[in-house]
């Protein structure tokens, strides 16, 4: 497998542990507390979005697992979405072992019908998808009167932070 991808999920998952310290300091109810003016209406509702993303895309289309759907309004806190984070690092920790030939057409279902993609864009697009919704994640964090503080910000850990 590429070690470059696995580096960069490294990377972002080491990103992602930094939106959840924010989460984890939150009052747990503005964690769930629903803003129908917002994409997924709430904190919760949108990083269980993005983890949806990754188990779809990479687990069922990709390697072909049969994954239970989880929805949101099932989970309670930050700490039960952490555990969800934690099988989307399962399911991608298995596609990096087992997806060889990146670049060759891979041939998914989206919506009912084939879809042409790669081994390589299954992977990259639902870490772009999860970078789109933190953008979504962090605002939403300021209207509620919650804004990620000052300090290390959450794109890409640099490379002097992975230990």
């Amino acid at each position: 497998m590429n070690d470059d991808l696995r580096e960069f999920y490294r990377m972002v998952r080491g990103s992602r542990e930094r939106v959840f310290g924010w989460l984890d300091g939150l009052p747990p109810e503005v964690y769930t507390l629903e803003r129908p003016d917002f994409a997924y209406g709430s904190l919760r509702n949108i990083q269980a979005h993005i983890a949806g993303c990754y188990l779809i895309w990479v687990g069922e289309r990709g390697l072909g697992l049969s994954l239970p759907r989880t929805e949101a309004a099932n989970i309670s806190d930050v700490a039960a979405m952490h555990e969800l984070y934690g099988q989307v690092d399962e399911v991608l920790e298995r596609a990096l072992n087992e997806f060889s030939a990146l670049d060759e057409p891979l041939e998914v279902q989206w919506r009912g019908t084939p879809l042409t993609v790669t081994r390589r864009w299954l992977l990259l697009h639902p870490i772009t998808h999860e970078f789109h919704h933190k953008g979504q994640l962090l605002a939403l964090g300021r209207v509620l009167g919650h804004p990620y503080p000052p300090g290390p910000d959450t794109d890409l850990l640099l490379p002097s932070e992975l230990t």
